[in-house]
């Protein structure tokens, strides 16, 4: 059985879905691998690097996509690919499948099974291939490097012969995994971190990395059964609103990632609040793709508003593109290790496993 993966968009992505090392790591299941040509260079990796392994070089992505049985992507194949798969191969990547309807639905009427990792069950055994989490670890991270370079003022408390220079003060909204190494990062730099989220279950682990939890008074299961947030009541919204107003006025950045499954993000700094900020303050929106939780914030680009700074962060990884790759590589090598049958020699696709039957696109 043959693996293969073709460039994805420069203009519009960085990251790769194979590595050297993910590579040799299919080698040694039994399959062989297959990539275009020049896959990788503008990360630094050579089709030499691929060479030594026992990658086969192919001069085009249609001959990739004639050569393989599955497909590894970063994003939703284009519509130059879909036109030249073969029927029923198989695709795995983030398809993002609610913004690529008319995508998947060709795919699908050519027999081609999808799998899109966005739709891994929060299960101990999917771990691994959790592409959702891996990716937002860094974005957290970089959340903080780059508002920090934005704000332009020292960040941790330092005191010298000319007086002392007051440690930041640093707000993140939702302490899902992005949240939660954005507050760690903020910490070892030195800032004063707070933290909000509508999940109680998440303030041990905001104290646990040594931030300050801010609750609302309200009793309401806001956590699915899967782990993430739910849409709140307007109630609920009300009671954040009256939080935040406190919270804005002393803090020096926001960071911004609150995220609701299949949903349009969740507006939690309105214009009203946004106002409250001093002149000089940054929001750093990482859920400005999906919506965004602030006013003003799109994706992209930077407004100020009364000398707040709104940041909307647009393809995030992109400036992160090596470490990125490396990790989601892993977490496919993950997924294919987990349906492939070394007994059988073939991609068993089978609906009793939880981690196929719900990352399986069904067709409508």
């Amino acid at each position: 059985m043959i693996i293969g993966s073709t460039k994805e968009d420069l203009s519009l992505e960085k990251r790769v879905a194979l590595t050297p090392e993910t590579a040799k790591s299919m080698f040694n299941l039994g399959l062989k691998v297959c990539i275009e040509k020049n896959y990788a260079t503008h990360l630094g990796i050579s089709d030499e690097e691929f060479k030594k392994i026992g990658v086969e070089i192919k001069n085009s992505s249609n001959e990739v996509l004639n050569s393989c049985n599955l497909l590894i992507k970063v994003n939703c194949p284009s519509e130059d690919e879909i036109n030249n798969f073969k029927e029923k191969t198989i695709i795995i990547g983030m398809l993002n499948p609610s913004q690529n309807k008319k995508k998947i639905g060709e795919m699908i009427k050519k027999k081609i099974d999808l799998f899109s990792l966005e739709l891994l069950p929060r299960i101990t055994r999917a771990q691994s291939m959790d592409v959702l989490s891996s990716q937002s670890n860094l974005a957290g991270y970089r959340a903080v490097v780059d508002s920090i370079y934005e704000f332009e003022k020292a960040i941790p408390m330092m005191m010298t012969a000319a007086g002392t220079v007051p440690a930041a003060k640093i707000l993140v909204i939702g302490a899902g995994v992005a949240g939660l190494q954005a507050i760690a990062t903020a910490k070892r730099l030195g800032a004063i971190v707070s933290a909000t989220d509508v999940r109680a279950a998440s303030k041990e682990q905001v104290e646990s990395l040594g931030g300050k939890f801010l609750t609302v008074d309200k009793n309401e299961n806001m956590e699915t059964a899967g782990g993430y947030a739910k849409e709140v009541s307007e109630d609920y919204k009300k009671k954040q609103a009256e939080m935040m107003q406190e919270a804005l006025k002393k803090n020096d950045i926001v960071i911004c990632t609150a995220l609701i499954p299949g949903k349009p993000a969740p507006k939690i700094l309105t214009e009203q609040l946004v106002k409250l900020m001093r002149p000089g303050s940054i929001v750093y929106d990482l859920a400005a793709e999906q919506g965004g939780n602030s006013a003003h914030s799109n994706p992209g680009k930077i407004n100020i508003v009364n000398g707040v700074k709104i940041i909307g962060v647009k393809s995030l990884m992109n400036r992160l593109p090596l470490t990125a790759s490396n990790l989601y590589a892993k977490n496919l090598f993950s997924f294919v290790r987990n349906l492939y049958s070394r007994e059988k020699k073939i991609f068993n696709i089978n609906f009793e496993d939880e981690i196929i039957s719900k990352t399986l696109i069904k067709e409508n």
